[in-house]
């Protein structure tokens, strides 16, 4: 497929907002008995106010993470804004408004590249047509509307991309070896990479299995990580539980064998060496499997239980430790605190 630029305009100028900690009424940083070599085990983040604009709260999903700053990042699916937190501090700050700031509305994946730079999946940002959790009210023109952005550490906008020629749900994304991002796409079984050359920032159609992959209602391709030898990708199928492997050489698909482990609602997968962590948002699991370097097989460890209290959605390891995102799913009208927390099962 053609490589699509985007050319921002002047209404996709990258605004690195500050916002004040409103919202965390009611809320506490956590003490250093919460606290583990420096490591704070849950972070606040900053809240909206429900009212007529934010209906439903705040809700959030993705996590990306620094390993070399000591930083994560923090999607909100209400409004698209973008939260960053630093290790062993545990109140995070809004990084950069939503609400149509470089045209996005609601977010999803992120991740962190070596040089600090910001991917952002965009979920149904370029085909919603208005409603609750966030996204712009019915009617707006969305022609225009970005599927995914990339940020440089300091904030500054350096793409805003659209997927060609389709609506795609853009769902989370990963670095491979060769320093690309790699997309899913929710609504298809698609992967997009996106990297800069001498022309600029471009995405293109990376593997196409809907030959392999039958997709089913709900959430199709999500969580994707790169596996040990990093010579594939591995990714998540919610609705079915299959894990995928593409192989980076050729992007032939081939499905992992996992030796029938349930893993529905499979959502955000990390990688620690060969201990892959699947986290079964609605589910309200956390299964561990042994992964091998390949890719191709995986056995599973356990199972673990989350707090009933929370959906968890995806996960990222930052300096050892995995961190968790509450995403509020499963309240109507989202309440705080709002929080990543380090222990899926407080």
């Amino acid at each position: 497929m053609k490589r699509n630029h985007l050319i921002t305009s002047s209404l996709l100028v990258a605004t690195a907002a500050t916002a004040s900690l409103t919202g965390l009424a009611g809320t506490t940083a956590a003490t250093a008995a919460d606290r583990d070599h420096g490591r704070a085990a849950s972070y606040l983040l900053t809240g909206d106010p429900v009212d007529a604009n934010n209906p439903a709260g705040s809700k959030f999903e993705g996590i990306g993470a620094d390993e070399k700053r000591g930083r994560f990042y923090v999607s909100e699916v209400t409004g698209g804004e973008l939260h960053r937190g630093t290790v062993g501090t545990a109140r995070t700050r809004e990084w950069i408004a939503g609400n149509g700031t470089d045209g996005r509305f609601t977010a999803r994946g992120v991740t962190v590249d070596a040089k600090g730079r910001v991917y952002v999946a965009g979920g149904p940002n370029g085909i919603s047509n208005g409603g609750p959790n966030g996204i712009d009210p019915a009617g707006t023109d969305n022609a225009a509307r970005p599927d995914l952005w990339v940020y440089s550490k300091s904030g500054r906008l350096l793409a805003a991309l659209q997927i060609p020629g389709k609506p795609v749900f853009l769902n989370d994304v990963a670095i491979g070896p060769d320093g690309a991002a790699y997309f899913t796409n929710s609504k298809d079984a698609e992967i997009y990479r996106v990297a800069q050359d001498k022309l600029g920032w471009g995405v293109r159609l990376w593997a196409d299995a809907s030959d392999r992959i039958a997709g089913q209602p709900g959430f199709n391709l999500g969580g994707i990580v790169v596996s040990e030898d990093q010579k594939a990708l591995v990714v998540a199928q919610g609705n079915t539980g299959r894990l995928w492997r593409f192989s980076l050489a050729t992007g032939k698909v081939s499905q992992v064998r996992t030796g029938g482990a349930d893993l529905t609602d499979a959502d955000g997968l990390v990688l620690q060496g060969d201990r892959l962590t699947v986290v079964r948002n609605f589910k309200r699991q956390v299964a561990t499997l042994r992964l091998s370097a390949d890719g191709r097989k995986a056995k599973l460890i356990r199972q673990r239980a989350t707090s009933p209290d929370r959906v968890l959605t995806t996960a990222k390891e930052l300096r050892g430790q995995i961190l968790y995102v509450d995403s509020k799913f499963d309240e109507q009208i989202a309440s705080g605190p709002y929080e990543v927390i380090a222990d899926p099962t407080r």
